[in-house]
């Protein structure tokens, strides 16, 4: 009982004292308050003693008597105008951060065939530019040219060239670009994209893997998704919206899961096939002119032959995994030879078998950097690679894009 009462009277202590704060706090609230202003009008009864807290110097009079002050509040800044100008900046940003500053070094002469997509490709952007004149009538330049055909084969290798020869705006899009996790963002990404091109005309607008950003509507999609589409169509082609000197290049590995709408308001849709026999002949002498080999003509010709099927990125992988042989033959040697000297009389040791005469054992870490020379890549070389680098294409995905081209689009 004793430790109750103990208890009872701390916090009765404790409640006292919390009002005691409390009343201290009021008065200091009241305190502050400004005095409201006490100025009567002259016609008004004062004998009563009473203070008026109006503020009667407003107060003005008319025909039926004093008019009753409003409230005159200070209009507040237009927020919502600036909140929205604040937005558009930041898309603008967004935007901005896709276009092309730098042009990439890809000229059309390092493209291997596709004379049909090249021709295409100056047909709607570098001719028009340097002969508008020539272009008026039934010669309209292409609006939307779509880029399609098996990974690889250099439909983003195309845009990077085509980046390089215009003298226009290139904006470089994808999905992730374009799509937000905020409602209605994404269609003003796009709006904002199409004008911010529209005002840098001539302009590119090249967006890669389009069949993730505009695939095939259903009804089991989502509405933002949906809006998405119809807004990018509504800015591709429409009404009030003018596309001279505008380009929309799309490129994508599979075409019939692009929208049908989409795939109309794309003009000329250019199949980038398989690399064709001249075709690979040129990527692998290229690629082989970047570094010593010892490979014959005969040899060269026959790795045309083995490569058929291969895409064009397959043969660019082939050729740098047979590159980098000479050096794993240089990290697994045990014995090095001389085969020369640098300015500064320095030897130059290059990797050898352990039966050569003149070997000697060292490693490879232990030869100074400018010391070392590797081989010539060989035939071995390439034998190898070939055990390793495959085809990345199916004959399924083939048959798939020959349909399609069949049905909707032509040659490149």
């Amino acid at each position: 009982m004793e430790r109750n009462r103990d208890i009872v009277e701390k916090v009765k202590e404790t409640l006292r004292a919390w009002l005691a704060e409390a009343k201290k706090m009021e008065a200091h609230i009241i305190n502050e308050i400004p005095a409201q202003s006490t100025t009567s009008h002259p016609g008004m009864n004062t004998a009563s003693g009473e203070t008026s807290h109006r503020d009667y110097t407003t107060i003005k009079p008319t025909s039926r008597g004093y008019e009753e002050p409003r409230n005159q509040v200070e209009p507040s800044p237009p927020k919502k105008i600036a909140q929205k100008e604040g937005d558009t900046a930041k898309l603008e940003d967004v935007i901005t951060a896709a276009i092309v500053a730098e042009k990439p070094n890809v000229k059309w002469e390092d493209v291997a065939g596709l004379e049909g997509a090249k021709r295409a490709l100056q047909e709607a952007v570098v001719l028009p530019i340097k002969y508008p004149h020539l272009f008026v009538g039934l010669r309209t330049p292409w609006k939307g040219i779509l880029l399609y055909g098996p990974p690889g084969t250099g439909k983003t290798f195309l845009a990077k060239a085509c980046a390089s020869e215009t003298n226009g705006t290139f904006f470089s899009v994808s999905a992730s670009d374009l799509m937000s996790k905020w409602v209605g963002e994404s269609e003003k990404l796009i709006k904002t994209l199409f004008k911010m091109a529209r005002q840098k005309t001539p302009a590119i607008i090249f967006i890669d893997e389009l069949d993730s950003l505009l695939s095939s509507r259903s009804e089991a999609e989502n509405e933002a998704s949906r809006r998405v589409k119809t807004e990018f169509l509504v800015q591709m082609q429409g009404i009030q919206n003018e596309t001279t000197g505008l380009l929309v290049l799309g490129a994508t590995n599979v075409p019939w899961m692009l929208d049908p709408a989409v795939r109309r308001r794309f003009e000329k849709r250019i199949y980038i096939p398989l690399p064709d026999v001249h075709t690979r002949e040129a990527l692998i002498r290229k690629q082989l002119a970047k570094t010593r080999h010892s490979l014959t003509e005969d040899y060269i010709a026959e790795l045309v032959d083995r490569t058929e099927g291969y895409s064009c990125s397959d043969i660019n992988i082939l050729v740098r995994d047979a590159a980098f042989e000479p050096i794993r033959k240089a990290q697994n040697a045990t014995h090095f030879k001389i085969i020369g000297y640098t300015l500064e009389g320095k030897p130059v040791y290059q990797p050898t078998i352990p039966t050569d005469p003149q070997a000697r054992e060292i490693r490879m870490l232990d030869i100074p950097g400018s010391q070392l020379q590797l081989p010539p890549v060989s035939v071995n070389d390439f034998e190898l690679a070939l055990m390793r680098t495959k085809p990345s294409v199916s004959h399924e995905d083939l048959k798939k894009h020959e349909a399609f081209t069949n049905q909707f689009g032509i040659e490149g």
